[in-house]
């Protein structure tokens, strides 16, 4: 029993299907031309082989625009016409350039814009000009062809054999005999040179794992003071820091020692003027009792019973 299928269904699905492919492809080829682009020319006088419609149309590597169209100039074959769509908006100048650029190895050509400076005016269609004319420079690729060109010329291979032989002509006026013996002396000595570093070959690798070892040196040496330096520096700030405190209250105590003093100037002079004097008198006063004293105490000892029966009279003379 065969299935049912719907035609009208179907055929309503196909017809929507390609009215929408119709209409995106139509979008896709008319919706970059719709008045935001500006059109401009250019002339190029080389070949724009890998350059085709719709082709990149740079400024300074940014996209700006597409190639409309390419033709050979009406009135003179050697020129390639190119009609350029870009991006209205774009800063063209009267001094921007048009430059074929080739992409790598692809062979796929673009136009980069180049130039273009700030003070330039806004390039305009001239007197005649259905749309403003864009200049053009030569590409890397056309100046390298006409450089080879020029030296593959009959001129140019005469002009560079005539500088081959000028050069020549040098070089055997250089190394002439003389010359030729210098170089040979120069020659000697860097092989007896080479020689001798040959034979001290060892001496010379010695002294150089000596040096390397005293670098080494010097880098753990460096290291170790990079470590230490900043210890020591932090007990010297400390020690200034504590010298500092000291001198302070150095100062402090110097200022109440001062202060003392001043207050007791007026007791001092007091005790200068009148209780030195006494304590002089007292000390004479002292000094006389001491040695009263000190006679009692020989009399005593020479004579203990004075000190309760008194003196004895001293003896009487003869006759008395």
């Amino acid at each position: 029993m065969e299935p049912k299928v719907n035609y009208v269904l179907v055929g309503s699905f196909v017809a929507l299907l390609g009215a929408s492919i119709l209409a995106g492809i139509l979008w896709l080829g008319k919706s970059d031309y719709r008045g935001s682009y500006d059109r401009y020319v250019a002339y190029m006088k080389e070949s724009v082989a890998g350059l085709s419609v719709n082709s990149t149309v740079k400024y300074r590597g940014v996209d700006v625009g597409r190639v409309k169209d390419i033709t050979l100039k009406p009135d003179n074959p050697e020129e390639v016409l190119l009609t350029l769509d870009i991006i209205r908006g774009t800063p063209i100048k009267t001094d921007t350039i048009a430059v074929l650029e080739t992409q790598g190895l692809t062979g796929l050509a673009t136009i980069n814009l180049n130039g273009g400076s700030r003070e330039a005016p806004q390039l305009q269609a001239q007197e005649g000009q259905t749309y403003p004319v864009i200049k053009t420079g030569p590409s890397l690729f056309f100046r390298l062809d006409e450089a080879v060109s020029r030296l593959l010329s009959e001129e140019g291979l005469a002009q560079l054999l005539v500088d081959l032989d000028s050069a020549v002509r040098g070089a055997a006026k250089i190394l002439d005999d003389e010359n030729r013996t210098l170089l040979k002396g120069t020659i000697k000595d860097l092989s007896d040179v080479a020689q001798t570093i040959a034979a001290h070959k060892t001496q010379i690798e010695q002294s150089l794992n000596g040096a390397a070892r005293s670098a080494d040196n010097l880098v753990k040496l460096t290291a170790s003071l990079n470590a230490e330096v900043p210890a020591v520096l932090a007990g010297i700030s400390k020690s200034v820091t504590a010298l500092g405190t000291a001198t302070e209250e150095l100062a402090r105590t110097s200022k109440t020692v001062g202060t003392i003093v001043t207050e007791a100037r007026p007791e001092l002079q007091q005790f200068t003027r009148r209780t030195l004097p006494e304590a002089g008198l007292l000390v004479t006063e002292l000094r006389q009792l001491t040695v009263t004293l000190a006679r009692v105490a020989r009399e005593l000892e020479r004579e203990p019973s004075s000190l309760v029966f008194g003196r004895k009279p001293p003896p009487r003379g003869p006759g008395e």
